[in-house]
């Protein structure tokens, strides 16, 4: 069984904080940097895959997580988490601002290393590099952690400032929350709202409209491989070749979506990549009842590339 935990956290701008459309990838980035400059023991490795550490290393667990010997799929395991960003704009000193991060399965055992993490984020600030803060990131303290199910709204508080003590996450969501919710959709009629850049690739070619099959096919893919590596084996779903079909044969009868370009900068690799994709809203008609709940699980864990930096993310609504 697969269980994602999804946190709040809550920061306060004490320079002016500066994010852009990249925002998801620049709050991966502070987290990735606060992990490593607290808690990596062997800079000198190049890559968490060349250090001897690599298999008891909390780090190596969270950003670069390596396949056993004799699993499927590539070197690496997909990530067990996903970000979450805040709202893109400029933030002046006192405000608040707020990203999410979900955890999968047996991943949130590491939460400790994430709190730290982003008390670390305090050190070496956030954003975009300002003039008015002497050519730093902007400055934040952080504020709150809470545990949040977004299918209910339910919030537990994990942290304040001030606080000696953090409390452990309480609210995971498992298969009996998503059938639980999917149950209360309509099953001819369904809006995913996507409120990060989807990036799908189907038979080698970018997805630059809404699809539902695309869609499906990518997140079942995904949640088996979450489901394999942090649960306790792939999730009990129904036959992959009906699903896809009733996704196919789905029918998009209202498309307001936009297509953003936005590209991520690696500060350590240099490279550039792309990671936008379309936001906005589809209305798909058809059979949608047997989706339901391999959509809901995919507004959970976010599908398509670039899930770490915030991509992927939607809503599932009537």
């Amino acid at each position: 069984m697969l269980t994602v935990h999804h946190l709040l956290l809550t920061f306060t701008a004490v320079t002016p904080v500066e994010l852009d459309d990249n925002a998801g990838a620049a709050v991966r980035g502070a987290i990735v940097n606060a992990l490593l400059n607290r808690f990596c023991a062997n800079k000198a490795a190049p890559t968490c895959a060349d250090c001897p550490l690599l298999t008891v290393c909390p780090v190596a667990a969270l950003v670069a997580p390596m396949r056993d010997a004799g699993e499927t799929g590539g070197e690496q395991r997909p990530r067990p988490y996903v970000t979450r960003p805040p709202q893109p704009r400029r933030y002046a000193p006192g405000e608040t601002l707020t990203f999410g991060l979900g955890l999968f399965g047996h991943a949130a055992d590491l939460f400790p290393y994430l709190v730290m993490a982003a008390q670390g984020i305090e050190v070496q600030g956030l954003g975009r590099h300002l003039q008015e803060n002497n050519g730093r990131r902007g400055a934040v303290r952080l504020a709150a952690i809470d545990a949040f199910n977004p299918l209910t709204g339910a919030k537990q508080p994990l942290f304040r400032a001030g606080q000696r003590q953090v409390q452990v996450p309480g609210i995971p969501i498992g298969p009996a929350e998503v059938a639980a919710f999917a149950a209360n959709l309509p099953t001819d009629r369904l809006t995913l709202r996507f409120l990060t850049p989807m990036r799908l690739i189907d038979g080698g070619r970018l997805v630059k409209r809404p699809a539902l099959r695309p869609l499906v096919q990518r997140l079942g893919i995904r949640l088996t491989d979450l489901s394999t590596a942090y649960g306790d084996g792939p999730l009990p779903v129904a036959d992959a070749r009906s699903l896809l079909t009733l996704a196919e044969s789905a029918t998009l009868a209202r498309d307001t979506t936009r297509w953003i370009d936005v590209i991520s900068h690696s500060r350590r690799t240099g490279e550039r990549t792309p990671i936008g994709g379309f936001i906005g809203d589809a209305v798909f008609t058809g059979d949608l009842g047997p989706l339901r709940e391999l959509l809901v699980w995919g507004s959970l864990v976010h599908v398509g590339k670039n899930a770490v930096k915030g991509d992927g993310w939607y809503n599932v609504e009537s």
